[in-house]
């Protein structure tokens, strides 16, 4: 007992906390080598044969759509502010179903791997690039700052420099991704999320355990805070929790997330039919809501409980609540589940799908075409280890900046997303005929994005970040309509 108390004061953790994690690691490992053995090419490293069955592609694609940025993002909202943050949530529900129904037949009827090679069929190759392009760099950096909010939870609950914990989330993702391909991150994924819930409810349990007057307790202090808004019904632009700009903003960025993005699309296209797919992406509704409540709540109960004890310091980085009260607080056991779940929903990265977009749509047709499948796979795997380098160099660099990060993520990704989903929608909607047109309309849609939030992070305009998606999206959308008659000489033909 001596030995472990010891332990437990030097590394802030108790050894059950660190066997949790290590177990957590091992299954990840152990699902990698069983999964993904045995491939022999890019069709099995990309798309897992398309044998994934229903729940676990639903599951898989709520790990990653959840992520760290909702385990340690969300918290610090129900904490600081209130429920706003799930009216989002009604403008993304109705973006599935879009998807389900637009998007996810288009990609079968070409037999996609990548979502960009849809681009390619229906516009042409300048297209596919650029589209291609544009997920690279909307990915990487969204995902940097997922990772960089990983690791500041992991620093903070272990105590580590935030460079050893960017290191470890790297190595593991390279090794485990690298191998077993994206039928590991698909079955890792389904054991990703059922860890969330778990840990999830054993926060919040914990929390209204320990709360005077229990749930009810907790529900009337934060209803007369006024942390359980969950409507804001008003006008103007500015505010992005207004519920007409949230609930729009949501049927737009969601759209681009889930149905322009390879990293969340890839999982839908390794199901065996179009029909499996639309039932996957519709199940994430009823999936991704509960996970996405619960962890908003634990931010709501971390206020009441704090309310209630204001002898107990705050950290001074409000990002940092949860994993300032998984250190300060909880005891041995939930420590390590918080640790655990932060650490899966790290792990759980963009590596496969940034591959395969790299290999499919840059590598095969443009710098070596008919080489072997071998070879192919060996470069796939080559990538994974470049990727996971670039993506944790970019984490660090978030570390000197400031801001709600889950604010910041969402703002990142507008900027590129926009520019992908108006020429994606320009692709199913019309039957336009526009290549190069597309190049410039993506190109020219991302500054003029990038400008606005200039404009509004400054307060010059009297608009919300959340608008430049729509923007991005209205632009492109347009510009190349309006281009498409010039290249009719070039004879670009849409597809029917």
């Amino acid at each position: 007992m001596n030995e472990t108390a010891a332990f437990e004061q030097i590394t802030g953790l108790a050894p059950l906390d660190y066997a949790l994690l290590a177990a957590a690691v091992a299954a990840l490992f152990a699902i990698a080598y069983f999964k993904g053995r045995g491939e022999k090419d890019t069709q099995d490293y990309f798309l897992g044969r398309r044998k994934t069955p229903v729940w676990v592609g639903t599951l898989s694609f709520v790990a990653t759509e959840i992520s760290a940025m909702t385990i340690v993002g969300v918290p610090p909202i129900g904490f600081a502010e209130n429920w706003q943050y799930l009216q989002f949530f009604i403008g993304s529900a109705s973006a599935r179903v879009l998807i389900a129904f637009f998007f996810i037949p288009a990609f079968y009827r070409f037999n996609c791997t990548t979502i960009y090679e849809f681009l390619k069929h229906r516009f042409g190759s300048e297209t596919q690039y650029a589209g291609s392009a544009f997920f690279f760099v909307t990915r990487l950096f969204a995902s940097g700052v997922r990772l960089y909010a990983a690791s500041l939870a992991v620093a903070v609950i272990m105590g580590w420099q935030l460079g050893y914990t960017l290191a470890f989330f790297t190595v593991v993702s390279v090794v485990f991704i690298g191998f077993g391909g994206i039928k590991a991150v698909l079955w890792t994924g389904a054991f990703e999320a059922v860890i969330f819930y778990v840990a999830g409810t054993a926060i919040a349990g914990y929390l209204i355990l320990h709360i005077d007057g229990g749930f009810s307790g907790a529900w009337q202090l934060a209803s007369e805070a006024g942390k359980l808004s969950i409507f804001n019904v008003g006008w103007g632009v500015k505010d992005p929790n207004l519920l007409w700009v949230a609930v729009l903003n949501g049927v737009f960025g969601s759209m681009a997330a889930f149905g322009t993005d390879q990293e969340l699309m890839q999982r839908l296209l390794t199901l065996e039919t179009r029909r499996e797919s639309q039932k996957t992406i519709i199940a994430t509704i009823f999936a991704s809501f509960p996970v996405t409540a619960l962890y908003l709540g634990i931010g709501t109960l971390l206020f009441v409980f704090y309310k209630q004890n204001p002898g107990l310091p705050l950290p001074a980085n409000p990002d940092s609540i949860l994993s300032h009260f998984t250190v300060h607080i909880l005891p041995a056991g939930l420590k390590g589940l918080v640790l655990t779940a932060v650490v899966l929903a790290s792990i759980d990265s963009p590596l496969s799908s940034l591959s395969s977009s790299f290999v499919t749509d840059i590598y095969r047709p443009l710098i070596r075409k008919n080489a072997p499948e071998k070879h192919y796979l060996i470069v796939s795997r080559i990538s994974v280890g470049c990727f996971g380098l670039l993506l944790a160099g970019i984490a660090w660099l978030c570390a000197a900046g400031s801001g709600r990060m889950l604010w910041l993520a969402f703002k990142i990704n507008g900027v590129t997303a926009g520019s992908l989903l108006g020429v994606f929608l320009l692709g199913l909607l019309t039957k336009r005929a526009v290549n190069k047109g597309n190049v410039l309309a993506m190109v020219f849609s991302a500054a003029l994005a990038g400008f606005v939030l200039y404009l509004s992070e400054k307060g010059i305009a009297p608009i919300g970040w959340s608008w430049i998606i729509v923007i991005g999206t209205v632009s492109t959308f347009s510009i190349g309509w309006l281009l498409s008659p010039l290249e009719h000489r070039f004879g670009s033909k849409a597809v029917k």
